[in-house]
């Protein structure tokens, strides 16, 4: 990981921006239904709005295109993704999947257990936004186990040898 002088990590947070015509709908979406907490929100002139809400902890997940297909295919069994999706880990898919159907959300695909052992859902959310609800079905360490997992670093370190 690449640190500051300091030693602080070079980046303390991934912040995702959503421009949401029905800024409402989205806030209720996504603080109320999805249970986000509210950690700051701004107005300003001409009636400019905008909340922060805390997701917990980030991650970039980058996937080439062959994965972001095969994506597609476990969860939803057709190609429906957008360029960028959201996921959110979640501790119970199928209950939150159904709340967030009564807050608005429309049904991509119902949840669906993966190769990798999560359990995922799919929908499309206030503000334009795919999202993926996923609930890990076993510990990282159990997943790893599995094939095809490991790490990129491992991968060419495979390869060099």
């Amino acid at each position: 990981m690449t640190a500051n002088d300091d030693g602080a990590p070079a980046v303390r947070q991934l912040r995702l921006v959503i421009e949401a015509e029905d800024y409402e709908a989205a806030v209720a979406f996504f603080r109320d239904a999805l249970g986000l907490p509210e950690q700051a929100a701004f107005s300003g002139e001409g009636d400019a709005r905008v909340v922060i809400l805390d997701a917990g902890r980030a991650t970039l997940e980058i996937a080439n295109p062959a994965q972001k297909r095969l994506i597609d295919e476990v969860e939803v069994g057709r190609q429906v993704a957008p360029k960028f999706r959201v996921a959110f880990e979640v501790g119970d898919t199928r209950s939150v999947n159904d709340r967030l159907l009564e807050a608005g959300a429309a049904s991509v695909a119902p949840p669906t257990i993966t190769p990798w052992q999560s359990l995922n859902a799919r929908l499309d959310a206030p503000g334009d936004v795919q999202i993926t609800l996923f609930e890990e079905l076993n510990t990282l360490e159990e997943r790893s186990t599995l094939d095809g997992f490991g790490t990129e670093r491992g991968r060419s370190d495979a390869a060099g040898s």
